[in-house]
């Protein structure tokens, strides 16, 4: 098992990113400071295809949560996603 530290880095509890250790404080403050996306939360009226996270169907009468940018999550899956990410599964440069 070889340490991160070896090989001047580590991993970022925010977002699970690789990041060398002179941009570590950087890293940590952009990762803490960026607002969380905010969605609308939405019961699904018609099915709705598949769930990106999960890759379950999105089903007429499912919990959804709509991103600004109009993609669609089970809302259990995206507030799980958001606890790790903060960005679209889909979109991660918004």
């Amino acid at each position: 098992h070889l340490s991160p530290h070896m090989f001047g880095g580590f991993k970022c509890p925010v977002c699970s990113k690789f990041v060398p250790s002179d941009e570590m404080d950087l890293h940590l403050v952009m990762c803490l400071t960026k607002p969380r996306i905010t969605y609308n939360e939405d019961v699904l009226s018609k099915d709705a295809g598949e769930c990106a996270i999960c890759l379950e169907e999105l089903q007429q009468g499912d919990t959804i949560a709509r991103l600004p940018c109009l993609c669609i999550y089970h809302k259990g899956c995206i507030d799980e996603w958001f606890e790790v990410n903060r960005s679209c599964p889909e979109h991660p440069s918004d």
